[in-house]
């Protein structure tokens, strides 16, 4: 009788390890890698000029998109945008935009996001919780996302192919964007929302 305790005991203890492996092998997965489609893909922003809404986009950009709903500990999201493609479609505006008075694109290039989190707000939404940097400024920011959907690409052969939009908004006075006359507020607005649509790739 012992002696079918003690393996009983030992059975358990072996099932028990055997589980915590498996959790702890899931676990440390790494979430799927996915590859922006530039072609289907846009990141676009507007300010207003007094009343008016502007539209902008920035034409170039780079992202490395780990991403997987079933396991948000290792997904992570990292883009870097040249605000040398901004493009409202003006280029005299555009040049003032790369100027001193606003990005000042001689000493900061680009803007960058990286995220050290993200967190599942339920149906499809999530938010990428990380540092927002531009010019020189770094403040901590949330950039909530809907997953549209994930299917096989019926025109590529072990792809899969997801879609992402995600909206927000941001002050520009936060990171010092407009200084001198164009710190105030009046001619161009502070608030600027953010529209992100993207189409993923990733191997299946």
């Amino acid at each position: 009788m012992k002696k079918l305790i003690q393996v009983t005991i030992a059975t358990t203890l072996s099932i028990l390890l055997s589980l915590n492996i498996a959790f702890a092998t899931d676990n440390d997965e790494a979430a799927t890698t996915w590859e922006i489609d530039r072609s289907h893909s846009a990141i676009n922003f507007t300010i207003n000029h007094f009343f008016t809404p502007v539209d902008g986009s920035f034409d170039d950009y780079s992202a490395e998109v780990h991403f997987d709903p079933e396991n948000l500990e290792a997904s992570r999201i990292d883009v870097t945008i040249p605000v040398e493609s901004v493009n409202t479609r003006n280029e005299r505006r555009d040049n003032h935009l790369k100027s001193e008075d606003f990005f000042n694109t001689s000493q900061w290039s680009d803007i960058r996001f990286v995220s050290h989190s993200i967190e599942s707000r339920g149906d499809n939404q999530f938010v990428a919780v990380g540092e927002l940097t531009i010019r020189d400024v770094t403040r901590e920011f949330e950039l909530p996302f809907e997953l549209l959907g994930v299917m096989e690409h019926p025109m590529r052969d072990n792809t899969l192919v997801a879609g992402i939009v995600a909206n927000a908004e941001l002050m520009r006075s936060d990171f010092g964007v407009g200084v001198g006359d164009w710190a105030a507020t009046a001619v161009v607005g502070d608030r600027v929302n953010i529209r992100l649509n993207l189409e993923l790739l990733a191997s299946n």
